[in-house]
């Protein structure tokens, strides 16, 4: 079926994650029935993963001002003054439910995730650390051996997943703590680190400005991978239906990344980026929107110049594709 033969109704809606209220607010805005495109936007937008609707009333409680503090919350990294003319940048973020669901390439993508925020910072990444809480590995009161066995496969799967990301791109896990609980059973956390160094002048930040400036987007191609991870598994429950939702994990290549790495220094270096945003949760949609928005502008893009991994990919799936090592940039017009 073709996207314009496609109805959004109320019960679509619902199945991208958006309560009757969201959508009955997505329609005062628009002024309209939304489009199955226009539907995907707002549902990962909105989505816990990329608004933290339930979790930011409690972050707004902690303390993100001070002396050293060279840029706190609304930028892709938090940044510290280290004294000497130099920073570090810092970013953390769980990636649970992929980890959970298919604990190698969840976690592997949660560390190539935070890696791209600070070197989209113009900071070099120096090293990951990680935290996690998983259920019992070994059965015991109240842990049946099926669950125990599930733990430990997702405890090997996570491990290694942080490993291979980490070595591959060639930057070490220097430290971490782990924890078992039974609560973490159904419901592991997985939680990485990376820490970067900048120059203080040489910070990079995703505000796009200069109206007709290029947007140019860089890296690895697009495909199907982890369409709706930031809306349908990221912000869900887990239920026994977890398995189904394999294709919702992104898969990661750590060696394209280094590459993109190396390419987004050397072209930071010339001057001639403007903004600078990784494609992470909800890809093109999250990147393009964040930018523009941050630098009060509007932004177009042509979906028909995005390189595609597959043939016949929708701009539906194209705007919430979360194809891995994939970077936003808006450059001087000319350069």
């Amino acid at each position: 079926m073709l996207e314009t033969e496609i109805r959004v109704t109320p019960g679509l809606a619902a199945q991208h994650g958006l309560t009757a209220e969201e959508y009955s607010r997505i329609l005062s805005i628009l002024g309209h029935e939304p489009n199955i495109t226009e539907l995907g936007i707002f549902s990962v937008m909105w989505s816990e993963h990329c608004s933290y609707k339930s979790s930011r009333a409690h972050l707004k409680r902690l303390p993100t001002r001070g002396p050293q503090v060279v840029q706190g919350p609304g930028e892709n990294a938090g940044v510290v003054d280290i004294g000497d003319g130099l920073v570090a940048a810092f970013k953390m973020e769980s990636h649970n439910h992929p980890s959970y669901v298919e604990p190698f390439q969840g976690a592997a993508t949660g560390v190539g995730g935070i890696l791209r925020d600070i070197f989209t910072m113009g900071a070099r990444p120096i090293a990951v650390l990680d935290s996690l809480r998983f259920g019992p590995l070994v059965g015991g009161e109240g842990v049946d051996e099926a669950t125990a066995s599930k733990n430990r496969r997702v405890l090997d799967g996570v491990v290694r997943g942080i490993a291979f990301y980490g070595n591959c791109f060639g930057v070490p896990t220097i430290g971490g703590e782990v924890a078992f609980e039974p609560s973490y059973s159904g419901n592991p956390l997985v939680n990485v680190l990376a820490l970067g160094i900048a120059k203080k002048e040489e910070l990079f930040f995703a505000r796009a400005h200069g109206v007709g400036n290029p947007v140019l987007y860089v890296g690895a191609k697009t495909g199907r991978d982890g369409i709706h991870g930031a809306s349908l598994l990221a912000s869900a429950e887990f239920n026994e239906l977890s398995e189904e939702k394999r294709p919702n994990v992104q898969v990661g290549d750590p060696f394209m990344e280094k590459l993109l790495l190396e390419a987004c220094l050397d072209a930071m270096a010339t001057g001639a980026i403007v903004a600078i945003q990784d494609m992470g949760a909800a890809g093109l949609t999250s990147s393009s929107c964040e930018m523009a928005s941050r630098g009060g502008l509007g932004i177009e893009m042509n979906l028909d110049r995005v390189p595609q991994r597959e043939s016949g990919m929708t701009a539906y799936e194209m705007m919430l594709s979360e194809s891995q090592e994939r970077m936003l940039l808006v450059v001087e017009r000319g350069r």
